[in-house]
């Protein structure tokens, strides 16, 4: 009978054998090392240990340790059988001769090669089969379906309890196929199951234990695939090394220095010791340094982006930023929503900005209060004090408005093409899409007689260089631009159209305030940073790439950025 232990128990039994010498007194001595080693036939149920599920105690004879180094017994005995043969050794039967576990085997035969022409080692490939973890319990406890049978008494079991049995959907199924079990409907309580036969041969369980005991070559091709697609089997590939001697072939070898010491140059002894090759290819240490954050990554290949379709960067180092400037020279009037502090960070040291362009200033307060430059105006009492409010800035259009009202001064007027990719600032519920601090990517073309056409054809070439060109326009409102679109590209695994920017073409109550010439256009478009870098790098919670619950080894690890074009 092969015991099974509880989590706790294994670990309780690891810790009191392993690496714990015994004295067998009983014997006339001779101590012996208990190591926990893999073994396939003790099984630990559970998830949480997948790389390590089974495992049993093995002794190990004291004469067998340090197997992993060159001049280890485990070396030398290789050695030793490897000149008493003709030919060469098998790694497998090697291990199965000498009871120990063939990775040992491996790590002499991988320790020899270090030396040099003393073996010869060719890596061999071949087909195995195993059971697989529920093939190993099938053979142990027998087939689903004959499990089933052997739980149903004389007098039957209603169906719906034997569904209930650990075996018992998956046997059911498996045992009425095999005319095993037979099923009244009409009986008293509910469907009744009974047994259909007096006995049954678990032929599954046979098969097996065949494969458990190493013949698998027994059974036919398609009782094996039959039983691989039942998941109780497995083809796996067994790698072994058939070793033969080298040139420089000795059943004697020593100890090769690593390194060259000081003492040896000083005494001359390193001209009599044997050193171990340099290894050209072996990796080395990587040098401390720092990491780049992914969002920072990719905020490189969207400037990369601008930059070649000749665009300069605005400044944007200004977080604090006046309620004129993120508000008022949009166009955006004083009483809307986006203005209360449910929305906005507003500061209360300092609480109001008091440089202003105050000529500018008046022309964007008459033409909120009363219209101009073709509009009739929202008709309120525009108020100074409500424009110098202090906050933390929404939108980079705040910089885009600074950017335009310079170049309005630049006399004549010249075409630009601006970008800012930079941090703002919402109210926002903290979600798993949405933070409080954000960064948002912004482009803003000026130029003369610039239409809609314009605005679908510069989206089109950007989106292009991110690798979006499945992209759709539909119809929108912002306060500062008419018209306003919103941009939706395919995506391609969820199988639907999604929100990737919005546009527009910003009015004229906004520029003609500026000082713009009449008849210049100003085509702009925006979208967020954290979206684009989550789908990258396959993140499904903002807060997992922004904030304090950052795990900094992704960080570490993240790849370099390439957006597919």
């Amino acid at each position: 009978m092969i015991p099974h232990f509880s989590y706790k128990e294994i670990w309780e039994q690891k810790a009191k054998h392993f690496f714990q010498d015994h004295t067998e007194s009983n014997r006339g001595g001779g101590s012996k090392w208990w190591g926990f080693v893999p073994h396939s036939r003790w099984r630990i149920p559970g998830p949480r240990f997948s790389g390590l599920r089974s495992f049993r105690f093995r002794h190990v004879p004291s004469h067998l340790h340090g197997a992993d180094m060159a001049d280890g017994p485990v070396a030398q005995l290789l050695l030793q059988r490897l000149a008493s043969c003709d030919g060469g050794l098998d790694s497998l039967e090697l291990s199965s001769a000498l009871g120990l576990e063939h990775q040992v085997v491996v790590g002499a035969v991988k320790s020899l090669q270090a030396l040099g022409e003393v073996i010869e080692a060719e890596l061999r490939s071949t087909q195995r089969w195993e059971l697989t973890p529920e093939g190993q319990e099938t053979a142990q406890d027998g087939s689903h379906e004959a499990r089933v049978f052997h739980s149903l008494p004389p007098e039957g079991l209603v169906q719906s309890e034997l569904m209930r049995l650990p075996s018992g959907k998956v046997g059911f199924s498996k045992a009425m196929s095999n005319k095993w079990i037979r099923i009244d409907k009409n009986a008293p309580g509910g469907p009744r199951v009974f047994r259909a036969v007096d006995n049954v041969e678990d032929l599954v369980q046979a098969k097996l234990q065949l494969v458990q005991d190493g013949e698998a070559e027994r059974l036919s091709e398609k009782e094996r695939n039959e039983l691989k697609k039942r998941k109780l089997l497995s083809e796996v590939t067994l790698k072994t090394y058939w070793v033969s001697k080298g040139s420089a072939f000795s059943t004697s070898i020593s100890k090769q220095e690593a390194e060259l010491s000081p003492e040896m140059i000083s005494s001359g002894s390193w001209r009599d010791v044997k050193f171990k090759a340099y290894n050209f290819s072996s990796k080395g240490v990587l040098p401390e340094g720092g990491h780049l954050h992914p969002l920072m990554k990719v905020r490189t290949q969207f400037r990369q982006i601008f930059l070649e379709m000749g665009f300069t960067e605005m400044p944007t180092d200004n977080f604090i930023e006046s309620s004129f400037w993120n508000f008022d020279a949009l166009f955006q009037p004083q009483q809307h929503p986006a203005r209360d502090q449910h929305d906005t960070f507003f500061l209360k040291d300092p609480a109001e900005a008091l440089d202003f362009p105050m000529d500018y200033v008046e022309r964007v307060k008459r033409t909120h209060s009363r219209g101009g430059y073709g509009s009739q105006g929202y008709k309120y009492d525009w108020k100074l004090e409500e424009a110098q409010k202090n906050l933390l800035r929404t939108h980079t259009t705040a910089a885009s408005a600074r950017a335009l009202y310079r170049l309005a001064q630049q006399k004549p007027f010249s075409p630009a093409k601006y970008f800012s990719i930079d941090r703002v600032f919402r109210n926002e519920t903290l979600d798993a899409t949405h933070l409080a601090e954000f960064h948002q990517i912004e482009g803003v073309v000026a130029d003369y007689d610039l239409t809609l056409g314009h605005l679908m054809g510069i989206l089109k070439e950007f989106f292009t260089k991110l690798g979006i060109t499945h992209l759709r326009f539909k119809p929108a409102y912002n306060p500062y631009t008419e018209p306003s679109m919103e941009v939706f590209s395919y995506h391609q695994g969820l199988k639907k159209w999604v929100e990737v920017g919005n546009s527009g073409v910003f009015r004229p109550e906004m520029l003609l305030p500026m000082g713009l010439p009449e008849g210049v256009s100003v085509i702009a478009w925006g979208l967020s940073l954290e979206r684009p870098t989550m789908i990258k790098y396959g993140i499904n919670n903002i807060r997992e790439l922004v904030g304090h619950k950052v795990n900094l080894q992704m960080v570490y690890d993240s790849p370099l950025c390439r957006l597919d074009t």
